[in-house]
């Protein structure tokens, strides 16, 4: 999945980011209620791994 799409899909379950990190964007998750770094390149595949952690951290995984 690309970073654009996931980041689609956070939005709508409601997570927004807050602020840009040094190599990071954090974003904020109001159902884990938690930050969570999300990275940059918005228009490359996400590594499977990395995916999994982010679904993880911003609550996809429960919505």
């Amino acid at each position: 999945m690309k970073g654009s799409e996931m980041a689609k899909k956070m939005n709508r379950i409601g997570c927004y980011k807050i602020r840009e990190g040094g190599n990071h964007e954090i974003w904020y998750s109001p159902v884990t209620d938690m930050e969570f770094p999300f990275p940059r390149h918005y228009n490359q595949e996400l590594k499977k791994g990395l995916e999994n952690k982010i679904r993880k951290l911003s609550g996809l995984d429960h919505s």
